[in-house]
């Protein structure tokens, strides 16, 4: 990469680094897992940055890298997860304010941790990013009856997961 290339990716990332690292937040739902996967978004953007740097957007391009990232590298977290000791993996640096109060309200935070990694994608360029099927199949390579089916099983399993918690919670309240 020469330094004209390299102002190029500066720029670009400090221009949309906060936009990614929300995006990589909600697709995560972790603060560390989502700053890994901005990372290795980024370095995989820099490795081919003058492609990159060609698309009509590049920050969609970032974006579809990191959902794919996410997507197939989930999996290996969740296998290493397995393992890791309790008190390691519940440490966390302390609330997003802006997100944390949202999302943990209602056992949501835990329901969407339990999505399989496209399903939570899924929800995510949906919700988050506000794109239609034909947007989020290119993204996950995926047909737009596909990506139907995907958010339709992951807002049935919010929904069966939000109502047990709330079925528990009301058990709790009446004890």
């Amino acid at each position: 990469m020469d330094d004209s290339e390299w102002a190029g990716f500066t720029a670009f990332v400090r221009a949309t680094l906060p936009a990614l690292g929300a995006f990589a937040r909600a697709l995560t739902g972790d603060r560390d897992d989502a700053q890994d996967l901005v990372q290795d978004t980024l370095v995989r953007l820099a490795r081919a940055w003058r492609t990159v740097e060609q698309a009509s957007n590049p920050q969609a391009y970032a974006k579809t890298t990191m959902v794919r990232l996410h997507v197939t590298g989930l999996r290996r977290i969740q296998r290493w997860r397995r393992w890791m000791p309790v008190e390691a993996a519940s440490r966390r640096d302390g609330p997003d304010p802006a997100i944390d109060r949202i999302v943990e309200r209602d056992g949501l935070q835990a329901a969407l941790r339990d999505l399989p990694p496209s399903q939570r994608a899924v929800l995510v360029l949906t919700y988050f990013d506000d794109d239609d099927d034909v947007t989020i199949g290119q993204v996950l390579r995926r047909t737009p009856g596909a990506i139907r089916v995907l958010r339709h099983r992951a807002l049935g399993r919010l929904r069966a997961a939000l109502a047990s918690s709330e079925a528990a919670e009301a058990i709790r309240e009446q004890l």
